[in-house]
């Protein structure tokens, strides 16, 4: 069974996206999209600085539109890849990607919500200085210990002992004073500590948002960063995006239903790379391809010819 992922917030670099732009077409839907994303995606994908794409606000409609861009040469006809997907599945932000890849929003919806959601999370963060710290390794309650201890809160679970660890930078300081044993700590280039209590005007906004867009069923499988659960409704999906911003992205349990539903194959679009890593790590036997550049384009298609329309239903 194949599956397509899309990767959340850092995984993006200054001019990821210039490759892409030398194929027909892709430059022209891009600045079509960049009105209804507020910035100027061309640019961003291709000129801005680190400094810049870091900016959430800018970051997250970058990501969402590079998803959709390289899944379209992926897969040209949006009806014949969902004969062929298995199912879908998107790490934080890239949760609304794989939300369009499963017809549940339109391109144009994507966007809109992705731009209020980045806005909302950037000004909620600017209210306080939070941040967020991965910990890897290190006994599992011990980890859950040190961050109740310091008031942390564990915002995502990405499996293999992979923790992301977000609060205040008072509170990531304390952590990194007193680490759990055998832990290594990386402070991550983020503008604050998403998927916590910080976040809740996000959620609002987003609640408010919500009832304009036009929402459908998901017509392949959605694997929700909540609990790891199959989603067959668009009204829930859409629900579980709102509030997904205030709570922890659980990527451990979504690669376990991966696992049982069957996975063979996974592709993660541009920018390609993070997920894939941890799908190596957590899912032995499956393979994987990290979709980053054009260049990447025919191999993903050997996939997608080998492992596409194989679906198998899930195992208890």
């Amino acid at each position: 069974m194949l599956v397509i992922v899309a990767p959340g917030q850092g995984a993006q670099s200054p001019g990821f996206l210039s490759s892409w732009l030398e194929l027909d077409g892709v430059a022209d839907r891009l600045r079509g999209w960049s009105e209804v994303a507020g910035l100027d995606l061309v640019h961003a994908g291709t000129e801005a600085s680190a400094e810049e794409i870091k900016d959430t606000a800018v970051a997250q409609p970058l990501l969402v539109a590079a998803g959709l861009v390289t899944a379209r040469e992926l897969f040209p006809d949006e009806a014949d890849a969902r004969k062929l997907v298995g199912a879908v599945a998107g790490h934080s932000v890239g949760e609304i990607t794989a939300a369009a890849g499963a017809g549940v929003l339109s391109a144009h919806d994507a966007l809109a919500f992705v731009r209020e959601r980045g806005r909302a999370m950037a000004e909620a963060a600017a209210v306080t200085e939070t941040g967020m710290t991965a910990v890897l390794g290190g006994d599992a309650e011990e980890v859950a210990k040190k961050l109740a201890e310091h008031g942390l809160t564990a915002a995502n679970n990405n499996g293999g002992g992979q923790i992301v660890a977000a609060g205040t930078l008072a509170q990531l300081e304390a952590l990194k004073a007193d680490p759990p044993a055998g832990a290594k700590l990386i402070a991550l280039k983020v503008a604050g500590a998403f998927h916590t209590e910080h976040m809740a005007p996000g959620v609002e906004r987003l609640a408010a948002l919500a009832p304009s867009l036009t929402v459908a069923d998901p017509q392949v499988r959605y694997v929700s960063n909540k609990d790891g659960g199959v989603v067959d409704s668009g009204a829930e999906v859409l629900a579980r995006l709102v509030s997904q911003v205030s709570n922890p992205v659980r990527w451990d349990l979504c690669m376990e239903t991966l696992g049982r539903l069957g996975a063979t194959a996974v592709i993660e679009l541009s920018p390609a790379g993070t997920l894939t890593a941890l799908l190596k790590r957590n899912l032995k036997g499956v393979a994987t391809l990290a979709l980053k550049t054009p260049a990447d384009l025919d191999k993903a298609r050997e996939l997608v010819a080998e492992h596409g329309g194989q679906d198998q239903e899930e195992q208890a």
